[in-house]
């Protein structure tokens, strides 16, 4: 199911990008946050082994609302990190809902004549 809501997310913003040319920038957002959250989901992977300092959750819920889910989707399914804590997969996803309606309107701005 995470594959598939990111493969969803892929298609919107390539028809958003055809139909209302959304720029270029915003993917590059979504590319650098979804590597750094993928980067810190492995670093409190990481930790976690080793019972070292640990990364707050919130800190991995706000990469996420800020365009790192992506990154943090690839992260907890490659690493299969924080994927059992139901806790945190129920903010997780509230995070990724709530970014995807900023994406989405964003694209409604986009679609308007004159923006």
């Amino acid at each position: 199911m995470p594959y598939l809501i990111l493969a969803v997310f892929v298609l919107a913003y390539l028809l958003a990008s055809l139909l209302w040319h959304v720029p270029v920038l915003v993917a590059a957002v979504y590319g650098a946050m979804s590597v750094t959250c993928f980067a810190v989901y492995a670093i409190d992977k990481r930790a976690a082994r080793t019972q070292a300092w640990r990364t707050p959750e919130k800190t991995l819920w706000l990469l996420g609302l800020l365009c790192g889910w992506p990154g943090a989707v690839l992260a907890q399914q490659w690493l299969r990190h924080k994927t059992s804590k139901t806790s945190f997969q129920v903010v997780f996803w509230i995070t990724v809902a709530l970014n995807m309606g900023g994406f989405a309107w964003l694209c409604m701005r986009y679609a308007q004549p004159g923006v």
